[in-house]
């Protein structure tokens, strides 16, 4: 069996090489000659899978190891009958994680603000969770929740999330888009924050995209953020990796579309890509110890702290990825789409919350810190 594997799903080769030849490919440069003779294709957000790409192959199994599935034509692969798996929830704590840090140093009051979610599914559910469990006033939109879909919902599923309008959402203090990108339908994404919506938030509000780029109107934005003082944080942008330096000049907080990289985030998308291809073969699933995968340090450092803000922080600050997308992408005759690959290749490591002891003796601060899943130091006791 041969298998095509963008090169930077980690730990791809390990999990896969049992089954057959794994070729390791730059998932934003593969092209269909590539793919002839190869029976499957495992693939992150950079490369669009369709009819130009699988003309040539006789591929069986398409996977991509990301919660995102705008980048695959999967009406594509159901004619010509490929299977095809992506990796929901995978990365959901650390795309929560990154929401966190943003938070911490833009709004470093969050707890007492209230939070609008877009899309509650897998990343914005989780987030809507921990941050009513916090104590912090949430609501949400998500029309496919709260609409046609909700007879099918048992009542502690239709009453988990306080579900309003996108207006009632867009008065919140803070407001965080975690939706799938899509252009048809009843209700699209693309662009659904644009002139007159964005016009909605009020002064000094934050807004946050670790969604798709493309559901907010960057045009929009660069023309209201001024007057308005918004502390706007993106992590993903309009045509990527040829993003607005513009933009990127004018926001509070960017990245490089790395909200969901945490070694943890990661490794859980090839797992998953691994269970659904054995599922496929009607295969028992060959035991493996995560853990053993993970290139993490033998110990992790105790954390001492007397603030939630400070332990979020301690295991992940954004502004460290800002700094660098900011010294990157803003030299003088960069190359922007080059630069953004680079250091979404290169990323530093970083872990979820579990990994990490906290040592407090703050009850308070206690039950905070267990709510994210921090482990529990001396101070506790």
């Amino acid at each position: 069996m041969k298998i095509i594997a963008d090169e930077n799903i980690p730990c791809v080769e390990a999990l896969f090489a049992p089954f057959g030849e794994v070729t390791l490919v730059r998932g934003r440069e593969l092209s269909a000659q590539q793919l002839i003779g190869a029976d499957v294709l495992l693939v992150r957000s950079v490369t669009p899978v369709n009819e130009e790409l699988l003309a040539q192959s006789s591929v069986k199994f398409v996977g991509t190891a990301t919660i995102g599935t705008d980048h695959i034509d999967t009406d594509c692969l159901r004619q010509k009958g490929i299977e095809f798996a992506s990796a929901p929830g995978s990365n959901a704590g650390s795309v929560v994680q990154y929401v966190l840090s943003a938070m911490s140093v833009l709004r470093p009051d969050w707890l007492s603000l209230q939070v609008g979610i877009i899309g509650c599914g897998n990343v914005g559910g989780l987030l809507y969770r921990k941050l009513a469990s916090l104590g912090v006033d949430c609501c949400g939109y998500d029309p496919f929740l709260s609409s046609y879909l909700s007879p099918h919902l048992s009542q502690s599923e239709q009453s988990e999330f306080a579900l309003v309008s996108l207006e009632d959402v867009l008065r919140c203090d803070i407001v965080c888009l975690h939706t799938p990108l899509t252009t048809d339908g009843q209700y699209p994404t693309y662009h659904m924050l644009g002139d007159a919506q964005l016009q909605q938030l009020k002064p000094g509000a934050m807004l946050l995209n670790a969604g798709r780029g493309s559901a907010v109107d960057q045009q929009a934005l660069l023309k209201l953020l001024p007057e308005n003082r918004w502390q706007v944080a993106l992590d993903v942008w309009e045509n990527e990796p040829e993003l607005s330096r513009e933009l990127l000049k004018s926001v509070a907080l960017g990245t490089p579309h790395i909200a969901g990289h945490s070694v943890d985030g990661k490794l859980n998308g090839t797992l998953m890509l691994r269970e659904a291809f054995c599922q496929w073969l009607n295969i028992d699933e060959p035991v493996v110890d995560a853990a053993t995968l993970m290139d993490k340090p033998e110990t992790f450092p105790v954390l001492r702290v007397n603030k939630l803000n400070e332990a979020i922080l301690a295991c992940y600050d954004v502004r460290d990825d800002d700094r660098r997308m900011r010294k990157s992408l803003l030299a003088d005759n960069v190359k922007v789409a080059e630069a953004f690959d680079g250091l979404r290749k290169q990323y530093p490591r970083h872990f979820d919350f579990h990994h990490y002891v906290c040592d407090t003796t703050d009850e308070e601060l206690r039950q905070q810190l267990a709510v994210l899943g921090f482990q529990s130091g001396g101070g506790f006791t």
